[in-house]
């Protein structure tokens, strides 16, 4: 079963740009949402995480802050 892969970014954030290629280049599906933009879901995910740093990304329930390149390998089966 896939799990649901979000991540919360910023147009000018590197970890941002590098987190959604890595998922690109692993095929994983995945929404993205612009936090500098959205209110909406910069609140949702102050709440989350209690912190404002992107990107944070949600995998199923789990949630990684940051760019952790292992901890994803890891949630996503990789």
């Amino acid at each position: 079963m896939e799990k649901t892969v979000t991540i919360y970014s910023t147009p000018v954030c590197h970890f941002c740009h590098m987190a959604k290629d890595f998922f690109k280049e692993n095929n994983v599906s995945f929404t993205d949402y612009d936090v500098a933009a959205d209110a909406e879901k910069r609140q949702e995910m102050i709440e989350m995480t209690n912190q404002m740093g992107v990107p944070v990304i949600r995998i199923g329930d789990d949630v990684v802050i940051g760019f952790d390149e292992g901890k994803l390998r890891e949630l996503l089966g990789l």
